[in-house]
């Protein structure tokens, strides 16, 4: 299908069974939840999904099966995050065949490119697929930068349609509008500066605490989109202390036992990760507790 470049887009959570293999039928359930909650897309495979933890076939398994439970409702992006450039190009063709809409390009794993070197992995996938792709902006994660000189190097690259922008830094949005007008769809990447994204000009937002609380992630860009930005700040700021855990080091184990918290999903994650525990697993499971006990309300007729 179309990929529609707006609205809330979670990564979603790939679920494991007690021996850590991968629960195929969970991770189904999971994502179908969320799309009767309303979400606008899914991106399988991304950081929460725990892509740099599972093997090639792996891979493929799980987003097939998102794909099939998906069932043309929302678009399905997929994330490609790899070491290089060939095995980069092996799975965003092998996404493609799967029936993925589009991909969420990250810059290599572990390997810190020069510009040039940047430019060319992203060509380099590009040209190999068809799919619609959204570049992956997170310097603090990657220590790497998608800046204005890589996007204008990319610029004649048809099928790079949108940048996720995950830097900490807002002025980034308004510097690409600038520069690019409306050549890269913007989303908010950074789930604790999203609403600052769409008030600069993101079209929409990919999220870790959608897979935790998604009627209010959706409801909230909603109200921005009719104009209601009072509603909007009420959510954002009651959903503030969660979102900060998708800065954090740890956010796949703190979304995922968020996740558990609200009766979506398992805490359990991949090697070299381990559940949290001790005083780090109680404050999260108190903040999470406190979020769902303060739920701001919200217009069910507004939001359909």
């Amino acid at each position: 299908m179309m990929v529609e470049w707006k609205g809330v887009f979670p990564a979603v959570t790939t679920q494991l069974r007690e021996d850590l293999t991968i629960d195929l039928g969970e991770t189904q359930r999971v994502v179908d939840d969320l799309i009767r909650d309303g979400v606008t897309g899914v991106i399988a495979l991304g950081t929460v999904g725990e892509n740099n933890s599972l093997m090639f076939e792996e891979k493929q398994q799980v987003l097939s099966a998102i794909v099939e439970v998906v069932a043309g409702r929302v678009p399905v992006l997929t994330g490609v995050s790899e070491y290089d450039q060939r095995r980069a190009t092996r799975y965003a063709q092998a996404a493609e065949k799967i029936g993925a809409d589009g991909l969420m390009l990250l810059p290599p794993m572990v390997y810190v490119p020069k510009a040039e070197e940047l430019v060319a992995h992203f060509r380099g996938v590009a040209e190999a697929v068809s799919l619609p792709i959204m570049l992956y902006n997170n310097p603090p994660a990657y220590r790497t930068v998608i800046d204005r000189g890589v996007l204008a190097a990319l610029d004649d690259v048809k099928n790079i349609v949108a940048v996720k922008e995950s830097a900490p830094d807002t002025r980034r949005f308004t510097d690409f509008r600038n520069e690019f007008g409306d050549r890269f769809v913007l989303f908010a990447g950074l789930d604790d500066v999203a609403l600052e994204g769409l008030f600069l000009g993101a079209k929409g937002w990919v999220s870790g605490l959608t897979n935790a609380f998604p009627r209010e992630s959706v409801e909230l860009v909603r109200a921005f989109e009719r104009g209601d930005h009072a509603k909007a700040l009420e959510i954002y700021r009651w959903f503030m202390p969660l979102l900060h855990l998708d800065a954090e080091h740890d956010l796949v184990q703190t979304i995922k036992l968020a996740e558990q918290v609200m009766g979506r999903g398992s805490e359990r994650v991949l090697p070299p990760r381990q559940v949290l525990t001790g005083e780090r697993r109680a404050e999260v499971i108190a903040m999470v507790e406190k979020a769902a006990a303060t739920r701001p309300t919200l217009d069910i007729a507004k939001a359909a």
